[in-house]
C-alpha cells in the first residue's frame, strides 16, 4: 500500500500520547518492559526518559514529536512492512518516521533482541 496524502496528514496531526499507552501494553504483554521501550526510543529519536515523559504530557503531535528528535544514522535500516506499508517505500519523511517508531515498538514486543532492533 502507498500512504495517501490524508494518511500523512492523520499521521502527523496524531498525538504521541494517544499512541504512548498502546505501545506500553503491547511490549509488556509480550514480557518486555516500559524500559526496554524507552531504551527503543531513545535510540531512535536521542529522546531520554524525561524527554519522552514530556512530550506524552505535552500531548505533542508526531509532527511535533519528530521535528524535535535527532534521528538515529542507522534508522534507514528499519526495513519491512509495517500495518500493510513497505517502510521503504513510504515517500513521506514524517508517515517513515512514525512508522520506523512502530516497526522498532513490533519488533521488541515480538521477542527480537535490542542489538538488532537498534540495527547494531
Amino acid at each position: 500500500m502507498i500512504p495517501t496524502a490524508e494518511h500523512n496528514e492523520r499521521m502527523a496531526k496524531m498525538t504521541f500520547a494517544s499512541v504512548y499507552p498502546h505501545y506500553v501494553v503491547k511490549v509488556e504483554k509480550k514480557e518486555r518492559t516500559k524500559d526496554e521501550l524507552h531504551q527503543v526510543i531513545n535510540w531512535l529519536t536521542g529522546f531520554d526518559d524525561d524527554k519522552i515523559q514530556s512530550l506524552v504530557d505535552e500531548g505533542v503531535t508526531f509532527e511535533e514529536f519528530f521535528a524535535q528528535a535527532k534521528l538515529h544514522p542507522n534508522a534507514e535500516m528499519i526495513t519491512g512492512t509495517i500495518c500493510g506499508y513497505k517502510i521503504q517505500d513510504i515517500d513521506n519523511p514524517l508517515t517513515k518516521q512514525v512508522r520506523y517508531l512502530d516497526k522498532l515498538v513490533d519488533e521488541l514486543a515480538k521477542g527480537k533482541k535490542m542489538e538488532k532492533i537498534m540495527r547494531v
